[in-house]
């Protein structure tokens, strides 16, 4: 009877742990799944990003909900004035055709917008490198009373009262809170996951396709007189040099200066990716060059020297109209259509 009872015993003891361990399963397959990893790809020849994700991870459902603030006015005063409004996709994510971009009651910034691509790889933010991590950089427009002249706290106010925000927060954050890092950090995950690197000339370093010949004349040209600030493949040192500009009496904007408080800074400005140059224009960090052409022509007729002017420019870049010509031709191979029109760029 002894040995009966006990396999008994023994048998319901497995009878039970069998159905603890199902009952553990079919509540783990239930559970609610945490956010889907995504990966920043580094294109081929490009050097490794910078710690931009280090304590941001990007995720598809951190990305949906920064692409989604991205092109959300509400992040503006009055509604009108997203992110986008002032970083267009089909302009490299610039302002097309405004020196100075558009704010709330109809004012306007007092520099150029900068092109939003290959982020990822830069370690400072604005013109005179003022922002030193993308987490923090939407602040100075969001606030700034001739941008999107909004509060944080009135923001968070406004996403709290939309219920699909609430989800969205949860399945990026696994949080129901709602709060401006999570917000700065999701508007991150989505800037910094634009990458451009598939324009022809990324195609021709992979071998998929050839210059012909006046690309490769100007290739050649720019290699040997503007790759030293323009280097490849981003095509910017990431820099701040005087490229010899007049200053703007109704600005006088002194360039990183502004923020060193260094004599030695005066007028430096950051060196700008050429990639996509034919979308981003007008050029300068004031928008006073309204052609690519106009651009060069400084560098071969308009250079000013002053204390700080730049080495390499100083004696101006000899190009004749021809070799101009041949330039131009090859910066146009910059142009990336796939991430001017890729849709996960693009509006919510």
């Amino acid at each position: 009877m002894r040995k009966i009872y006990t396999i008994g015993l023994l048998i319901s003891i497995s009878v039970i742990i069998l159905s603890v361990f199902e009952s553990c399963r079919k509540t783990d397959a239930n559970a609610p799944k945490g956010p889907t990893p995504l990966v920043l790809t580094i294109p081929s020849g490009f050097p490794p990003p910078s710690d931009l994700f280090r304590n941001n991870p990007p995720t598809k459902e951190g990305f949906e909900l920064g692409r989604r603030l991205f092109y959300d006015g509400r992040l503006s005063a009055d509604g009108n004035f997203p992110c986008a409004s002032c970083h267009q996709q089909f302009a490299g994510f610039a302002t097309l055709d405004h020196d100075f971009s558009h704010g709330v009651a109809d004012q306007f910034t007092t520099r150029n917008a900068q092109p939003l691509f290959n982020l990822a790889w830069h370690k400072e933010f604005h013109w005179d490198g003022g922002i030193n991590h993308l987490e923090v950089q939407p602040l100075a427009p969001i606030t700034a009373p001739n941008e999107m002249a909004e509060t944080v706290e009135n923001i968070i106010r406004k996403l709290n009262a939309d219920t699909s925000y609430k989800r969205m927060f949860r399945e990026a954050f696994q949080t129901d809170v709602i709060d401006s890092r999570n917000m700065l950090r999701a508007l991150s995950q989505f800037m910094g996951m634009i990458v451009s690197a598939n324009s022809k000339y990324d195609q021709v370093k992979r071998g998929e396709r050839t210059f012909t010949s006046a690309e490769q004349r100007g290739y050649a040209l720019f290699q040997q007189r503007c790759g030293a600030c323009h280097t490849e493949p981003l095509f910017t040192d990431l820099s701040y040099r005087n490229t010899g500009l007049p200053v703007r009496p109704s600005l006088n904007d002194v360039g990183r200066m502004q923020i060193t408080g260094k004599s030695a800074d005066s007028l430096k400005f950051k060196v700008p990716s050429l990639r996509n140059i034919f979308q981003t224009g007008p050029y300068g960090h004031d928008g006073r060059f309204w052609s690519v052409s106009a651009v060069i022509d400084h560098y071969r007729f308009g250079v000013v020297n002053g204390p700080t002017t730049d080495p390499l420019v100083k004696n101006r870049i000899q190009l004749s109209d021809f070799d101009r010509n041949d330039l131009i031709i090859f910066l146009r191979t910059l142009t990336d259509s796939t991430m001017l029109n890729d849709k996960r760029f693009g509006p919510y």
